[in-house]
């Protein structure tokens, strides 16, 4: 195409044959420089749980050999209960990481460029299949649905419409115990930015809620991101959160999981513009990261156990920053994968011999490690 170009121009005489060289070398030049890959992500990241205490040093191992060689700079830790908490004792799970252990997974971050952001599941979340999760376990007055009880044996679906808990967030007592395990965990980790979850939020302005019932959705998820956000914020600190709740469900076809049908999406439009969202899909390479650009806000883009959805999420985010303008590239920062098994069994996968794996293993359970693989090499080679 360049030769067509070039003879062209010099049969129609618009560039003279003693200036042809020139003219070639600016070509290329050009070409080179629309060509040339953009500057690295922002964010190159893993979200897996917090390791049990005896997984630490296995954990620990996995952050020095694999994540920092391979340009993991953004480590989300789960550890929502798994620490031993001052402020309440009673809310830590019966094995917790102690202070000393989470000051080993500081000082190995520290050492290897990697960013930790701790997380807590707050709102959602606050239960898992038939049993509560230790919030609502220990102060059971925050339960947004009183009335629905656990069952013994969890189904999907059901007539409560129970997937997982929520505490009510306009319960007055409810900020004061949350927000002190999110201080205590911002304190030990050093950390400049808070994971809240707030993801898959079912259960919002239910009408077992006095406080709750009849009030907007969007408000009531919007309100709690903000006051979320700005208690972070009066010490500098950042908020993540799971993008979810904040895309229609029924406009883009994306479902009551990847997205809401609650009503909650109108939320978008409120919450503060510097919270941090990650926007995960785990099915198709979804372009939701495109709508939260243009809201206003940042985007991370998060894959989890299909390598080659994994692939296609990574080209799309950097396809919308090579074809935005700054004040839009500026938002797309990067990608995140995420784990939701267990630290200690993910990384008995991840050093599996997979040759011994069987298919429905290899399919179900190494999923998660072929992703993370897979956007390892895509960043490794492309970026």
């Amino acid at each position: 195409m360049i030769l067509i170009i070039i003879f062209l121009l010099l049969d129609l005489k618009i560039i003279p044959m003693k200036n042809i060289m020139a003219f070639v070398f600016l070509l290329f030049g050009c070409v080179g420089l629309a060509q040339a890959p953009d500057a690295p992500f922002e964010i190159r990241g893993i979200c897996i749980d917090a390791p049990e205490p005896k997984g630490l040093e296995e954990f620990l191992t996995f952050m020095e050999n694999e994540l920092a060689p391979n340009g993991i700079n953004t480590l989300v830790l789960m550890v929502n209960f798994n620490y031993e908490y001052k402020s309440y004792p009673n809310l830590a799970d019966q094995e917790a990481l102690s202070k000393h252990d989470v000051k080993k997974l500081v000082r190995t971050a520290i050492k290897n460029n990697i960013r930790i952001i701790p997380h807590i599941n707050l709102l959602g979340h606050q239960s898992w299949a038939g049993r509560l999760n230790n919030l609502l376990s220990k102060y059971p007055q925050f339960d947004e649905t009183p009335s629905v009880k656990m069952p013994e044996e969890y189904k999907w679906p059901n007539e409560d419409g129970l997937y997982c808990k929520s505490y009510c967030p306009l319960h007055p007592d409810v900020h004061e115990v949350v927000f002190a395990l999110v201080d205590e965990l911002m304190e030990v980790f050093e950390a400049d930015a808070f994971h809240a979850g707030m993801d898959e939020v079912f259960y919002i302005g239910m009408d077992d809620c006095s406080r709750c019932k009849g009030k907007n959705r969007a408000e009531l998820f919007a309100n709690e991101v903000t006051t979320i956000r700005n208690h972070l914020a009066a010490k500098n600190q950042e908020l993540w959160i799971w993008g979810d709740r904040l895309l229609d469900g029924h406009t883009t076809g994306l479902g009551l999981w990847e997205a809401s049908q609650n009503d909650t999406y109108a939320a978008i439009d409120m919450i503060p513009k510097d919270v941090v969202i990650c926007d995960w899909h785990y099915e198709k390479a979804e372009p939701t990261a495109a709508i939260f650009a243009y809201k206003g806000v940042r985007v991370i883009a998060c894959p989890w156990n299909k390598p080659d959805v994994t692939l296609a999420q990574l080209e799309l985010i950097q396809s919308f920053r090579q074809n935005s303008n700054d004040t839009l590239k500026k938002r797309f920062l990067g990608v995140m994968q995420t784990v939701w098994s267990p630290a200690g069994r993910f990384l008995d996968q991840y050093y599996s011999d997979e040759t011994k794996v069987t298919e429905t293993e290899n399919e179900n359970a190494m999923g998660p490690v072929k992703s993370l693989k897979e956007m390892i090499r895509y960043l490794n080679t492309t970026e």
